[in-house]
């Protein structure tokens, strides 16, 4: 049986996953891509190299992340959060974030870990998504 998710249950289910699909219009066409992410209070925080998703979000800030946790056909959650982008360029907010993102994931690739140990390296690109609201809905 199919119901929404009350906004808590939504935080719950960003708050408890790592990865999500990242969404935002690119040339004028949707893009989707995935993301590890860290969910805080109402931003979603994340990082980046520069490329197409940057220049997408840079002309139209809108975007969002969506989610599911699948366990199968019949029982599935998912959830969609949609938000502003916002680029962190002060030194310490990047610092804080970079900690964080190492802290959860300590596999990052070298690329990544040199971005995350380096908050001033001029590639790394640190950014969160304000979020404005979040939808969800369930099977189960």
């Amino acid at each position: 049986m199919r119901k929404s998710l009350t906004e808590t249950e939504a935080r719950d289910l960003l708050a408890s996953n790592t990865v999500g699909r990242l969404g935002c219009i690119v040339d004028g066409e949707p893009y989707v891509v995935p993301i590890n992410y860290v969910f805080e209070n109402d931003f979603i925080y994340s990082h980046s190299l520069p490329g197409r998703k940057i220049d997408g979000l840079r002309v139209n800030r809108r975007a969002c992340l969506q989610l599911d946790e699948i366990d199968s056909e019949m029982e599935w959650r998912s959830v969609i959060a949609y938000g502003v982008f916002e680029e962190v360029v002060l030194q310490s907010e990047r610092r804080a974030f970079l900690a964080k993102l190492l802290a959860r994931f300590p596999k990052l690739t070298p690329v990544e870990s040199v971005m995350a140990h380096d908050a001033a390296a001029p590639d790394a690109i640190v950014f969160r998504l304000r979020i404005d609201h979040i939808t969800g809905v369930a099977e189960e």
